[in-house]
This record gives structure tokens, sequence and C-alpha cells, in this order.
């Protein structure tokens, strides 16, 4: 046995994956989708973050609040048009429909914005709550299990049936757990990156506001 199974072996012992899974009663089938369900939602997530780092481009940004400074408005849309940059998705937006209502123009693209990182964030937050619940009603019903087992008088004959619904209940919390735990972990990666993103659009929306002023000021003088 090599070095690298010596973990799994001490944690499955000599059972194979599908007789850990069959031992661990039929609560197992619901665990198991959510977990398709919760790492799918990571995996698209994770690619999307890797992705708008890969588009994040402060220096078109800064370029942009630079050309609106001068009163250049038309400079500062064919900048942003170029780049994949979520902020300045959001400045071509709000200065292309300038003239109109440009607090709200801004206002619905933040919006659109930071609606592309909350998604996923409500299934992971579901996993998060029910897998570990999953875990616990597994234990349940293994408890169940073992004390039915107990109550028949013959310990001796029913102590395949008392030790399956040990083992059943130990699986399911064990697996309900490791789901959560799983998913804990990019849920919180998540969440601090669209907290960044808020701040990052709060700024820009500051930024638009000042350099506005200072654009006006000019114009005056």
């Amino acid at each position: 046995m090599t070095t690298m199974s010596l973990p799994l072996a001490f944690l499955i012992g000599d059972q194979s994956p599908m007789e850990l899974f069959s031992n661990g009663g039929p609560i197992m089938w619901p665990i198991l989708l959510l977990s398709f369900v919760a790492m799918t939602v990571v995996v698209e997530r994770l690619l999307f973050i890797f992705k708008e780092n890969g588009n994040h481009e402060p220096e078109v940004v800064s370029r942009m609040l630079e050309n609106v400074e001068k009163g250049n408005f038309e400079g500062a849309l064919q900048i942003g048009k170029k780049s994949n940059d979520a902020i300045a998705r959001i400045l071509v937006y709000t200065l292309t429909n300038k003239d109109y209502s440009m607090s709200n123009a801004f206002v619905r693209a933040s919006s659109n914005e930071l609606n592309r990182f909350q998604q996923g964030m409500a299934t992971l937050d579901t996993a998060i709550t029910a897998a570990p619940l999953l875990g616990l009603l597994g234990t349940v019903t293994g408890m169940m299990r073992t004390f039915g087992a107990l109550g028949s008088g013959n310990i001796a004959e029913s102590a395949g049936k008392i030790t399956g619904g040990v083992a059943e209940a130990l699986i399911a919390t064990c697996c309900g757990l490791f789901i959560a735990i799983c998913c804990l972990l990019p849920y919180n990666y998540l969440n601090a990156r669209t907290e960044q993103a808020k701040q990052e659009i709060g700024d820009a929306s500051h930024a638009l506001e000042i350099y506005l002023a200072k654009s006006g000021a000019h114009a005056d003088s």
C-alpha cells in the first residue's frame, strides 16, 4: 500500500468506497446528490472568479476617469468598450446614459455586475446548512436501527444489525460534515471576492462623481 493511500485506508478500513456508501444507508443518496450540486457550483464559481481576475484592468478604469476629468467622454467610452473589466463596463453604461439619469444608470449597471458575482451563493449556503442536517438525519435513522436490533432480545444474533446501524450513523454524519467543510472554504473566499467587488464599485462611484465635478469646473473656467 502506498503512502498516499494510507489516510484513505485509515478512514474507510477494508471497505471499498461503494461498500462505504452502501453501509451509510438510504440517506447517502440525497447526500451524494447534494455533493454533486455543491461541487458543480464551486467549480463554476471559481472559474468565473479566475476569469474576472484575468479581466481586471484598473489602469483602464484610471484612463477612463482621466478622460472624464478632461470632459472627453467619447474618449473614455472608446477606452472602456475595449475592456472586459467589470468596473469599465459599469462606467461605459453610465457614461452612455449620462444624459438621461447617470445615477440610475450606475446603480443598474452595478447591480447587474454584482448579481454575476453572487450567482450560486445561495446554493452553496444551502449545501453548507443541509449537508450536516442530512448527516444528522442519517445518525438518527442509524441509531433507530441499532436500538431496534437491541430490542429484539437476542443480541448475539442481532450483532450485525447493531454494528450496521452504528456504521450508518457514523458514515452519514462524516459525509455530511465533510461536504459542509469542503463547501465552506470556497464559500468564504467567494464572499470575500464579492465584498471586494462591492468596494471597487463604490470607489469607482465616488471617483466618477469627483472627476465629473472637476470636468464641470474646468468647463466653467
